[in-house]
């Protein structure tokens, strides 16, 4: 028959000791993870009692370039980075040009789609998401008999 052997984690460091810590360096790695976080941006939502705060990291973006949309209970962060930068300097000549069109979409149901405002300022968006009403009048009590 087999024979079973209990499986401990550090087991696998003695084994193979010179492909873990190459392994763990990549995958740890700080441009790794920002290569996995390409084509998007960071946002937060935050629930209040009467709205939705919707906070969006977008360093570098003009507010012309962005553009938000609500339908259909989701709202849709749409941004456009173009960016180029030259460097003339000791007959060196460096160009570079960055593009890239970012989105986002979350699902929110109950908001004021008339009230809702959005603000850009210092590369964060924030955008205020009044509620219909209060979650609280729409729940009903059940009693337990």
């Amino acid at each position: 028959m087999f024979d079973m052997m209990p499986f401990r984690k550090d087991s696998l460091n003695r084994r193979d000791d010179f492909f873990t810590p190459l392994i763990n360096n990549l995958f740890d790695n700080e441009f790794f993870n920002a290569m996995s976080n390409r084509g998007n941006f960071r946002a937060d939502l935050r629930e209040t009692n009467d709205s939705y705060l919707v906070e969006a990291d977008l360093p570098g973006v003009k507010k012309g370039d962005i553009d938000i949309g609500f339908q259909n209970n989701n709202l849709v962060i749409t941004a456009k980075r173009d960016e180029s930068v030259e460097d003339n300097k000791d007959n060196y000549v460096r160009r570079e040009r960055h593009y890239g069109e970012f989105r986002r979409s979350f699902y929110i149901e109950n908001v004021d789609e008339d009230k809702i405002k959005a603000k850009f300022e210092e590369g964060v968006l924030r955008i205020h998401l009044p509620k219909l009403t209060k979650d609280d009048e729409n729940r009903r009590k059940i009693d337990i008999q």
